[in-house]
């Protein structure tokens, strides 16, 4: 609920600031003080459109800060978190509206978008006043309130789950089944293009380590009588090695008579030989490397060709061909499997569309049942509200065809405003007078279900009085008693009312130069006097104070 409204430099007003509590708090005061000012400016701080005018003249920016008391479990705190904003058990909506015509929004004295401010707004405070339709206008508000009336909020969300898995079955069916009509179209093309690919049995990187032993084996040939001449000269009959062995044992056999003449060139000998023997082995690897196939070249060229051919034809690189053979072969096997598949996809849609139906229908019953018993309630409230004569009704209109997330119902509120004429939409037929009071017995009767914790009534008892104003008066209170409940207000019944009284004047200031909208709170030993000017105007009476005393005593 609402507990603390600071404002500060607008419009009229300086420094205002107002504490609430639970039950019928009221603001009075003579018309032109400054009670819309009130009321603009607590619009702002929950996300209304700001307006440079609001500023009070002089000043560069004002300022509204509006403190609540967030209970556990309400729904604005799944929108904080989504914010990132820890959810404290106060919780602060600040606006600050400059001379220049911008705003800047906070919660929690974190900066926000004035979206996100108006949407928290909404779920903390409804204003409803003669020209207010924002709770009414909308028909799925009214299927909301139904529900939220009936206890019904779990079978909506239920039936909610249902119908997304219905839409998610559907889908799934629908897309399955262009798969397989695009498969089936293409069948033959497929099953040629499998065999073919299949025989030909591309492999990742294939075309590539063909290409390069290609390349290696055409080098080989031109060089290979080349290596073959020098191994001849190394190792074959032309080779050094023999004649090199010979001269090296005949001078072994010298080293003892002149080492000093023989040693070295047994040592150079034998280094040469050593040198020899690495030629021919180098020699033989290379021979071993580029022992050329004409076959094999052959073979490769042949497998090159097919490769690349296969590859143009089927516009794609030859390395990526073997996943085009296994995405062919599975839309083949989507064609043999996809009717069983198929089969059971609509099953399952089948049953989910059931589970749907039976839900929505259950869900239907139940609200029709609950529409009867809320109609009888209302029009119970409505009669001492100067409506006696007209008829509230719950209009629900099922179409099967139409179904969606709420189920087959369109509901709205109707009312028959006078005997013979016509019902229709509530936002149609009703004055604005009549609406509010409408609202207000819906609000009773609601009381704290699917509805804000914080209502305010802007004027709803302009042109009643008597046992209609006392009426209004009595169902505010009895609103009151479980949810907080603030109204303007004219009519003395109405003040007499409540537990917390505020009034609203206009201050002289300056030697009356300009002037300033406070807000007093009334204290008990004054609240007569108070009412007894609403009751008699300018010149209080005794006659006035005696009513006023006799209507604190009656509410009381």
């Amino acid at each position: 609920m609402l507990v603390r409204l600071s404002i500060r430099d607008i419009v009229l007003i300086e420094k205002l600031d107002l504490d609430f509590t639970k039950g019928l708090v009221v603001l009075t005061g003579e018309t032109g003080a400054g009670k819309s000012i009130l009321l603009d400016a607590f619009a702002l701080a929950l996300g209304g459109r700001g307006d440079a005018m609001l500023v009070r003249q002089g000043q560069e920016q004002g300022q509204v800060t509006a403190v609540f008391d967030l209970a556990p479990k309400h729904p604005a705190r799944a929108l904080l978190k989504e914010q990132g904003i820890d959810p404290d058990e106060e919780l602060i909506l600040r606006r600050v509206q400059t001379a220049d015509g911008k705003t800047r929004a906070f919660i929690n004295d974190q900066p926000v978008s004035v979206q996100v401010l108006k949407s928290l707004g909404a779920m903390l405070v409804e204003i409803h006043g003669q020209h207010d339709d924002r709770a009414l206008v909308d028909a799925a508000t009214h299927r909301r309130l139904l529900d939220a009336y009936a206890g019904l909020d779990d079978d909506a969300e239920r039936v909610a789950r249902f119908w997304d898995a219905r839409r998610t079955a559907a889908e799934a069916v629908q897309s399955h089944r262009a798969e397989v009509e695009r498969a089936q179209r293409e069948a033959d093309y497929l099953r040629h293009a499998v065999g073919e690919l299949t025989k030909l049995a591309p492999e990742e990187g294939e075309e590539t380590a063909l290409a390069e032993r290609r390349t290696a084996m055409m080098q080989a040939e031109k060089i290979a009588g080349d290596l073959q001449d020098a191994y001849e000269s190394v190792a074959g009959n032309a080779s050094p090695v023999p004649g090199f062995s010979a001269a090296i044992r005949r001078l072994e056999r010298r080293s003892a008579q002149a080492p000093a003449l023989t040693d070295p060139a047994i040592k150079a000998l034998d280094q040469a030989l050593n040198s020899i023997e690495e030629a021919r082995v180098h020699l033989e690897a290379a021979l071993r490397a580029a022992d050329y196939d004409p076959a094999e070249l052959e073979r490769i060229e042949e497998r090159l060709f097919a490769l690349r051919a296969a590859g143009r034809k089927y516009n794609m690189p030859v390395d990526r061909l073997a996943l085009l053979a296994e995405k062919y072969a599975s839309d083949l096997a989507l064609i043999d499997a996809g009717a069983e598949k198929l089969a059971v996809l609509e099953r399952v849609a089948a049953e989910t569309e059931a589970r749907f139906r039976d839900a929505a229908a259950a869900l239907s019953s139940a609200r029709v049942k609950a529409a009867a018993k809320l109609d009888k309630a209302v029009n119970v409230e409505i009669k001492p509200l100067k409506l006696e004569r007209a008829v509230f009704s719950t209009s629900i209109m099922s179409d099967k065809d139409a179904a969606g997330p709420h189920g087959f119902d369109r509901v709205e509120f109707w009312v028959q405003t006078n005997p013979g004429t016509r019902p229709g939409p509530l936002m149609k037929v009703a004055s604005g007078g009549e609406l509010a009071r409408f609202l207000l017995a819906l609000k009773v009767v609601l009381a704290d279900k699917g509805s804000a914790p914080t209502l305010i009534f802007d004027e709803i008892d302009t042109g009643v009085g008597g046992a209609v104003a006392d009426a209004i008066g009595l169902r505010l209170a009895k609103l009151a008693s479980r949810v907080q409940a603030i109204a303007v207000t004219h009519a003395p019944q109405v003040a007499a009312r409540a537990s917390r009284h505020y009034v609203i004047a206009k201050d002289a200031l300056d030697k009356g130069k300009r002037v300033a909208t406070r807000v007093n709170e009334v204290a008990a030993e004054r609240r007569r006097e108070e009412i007894a000017r609403m009751l008699a105007g300018a010149e209080i009476t005794d006659e006035a104070r005696a009513a006023a005393e006799r209507l604190i005593k009656a509410a009381a």
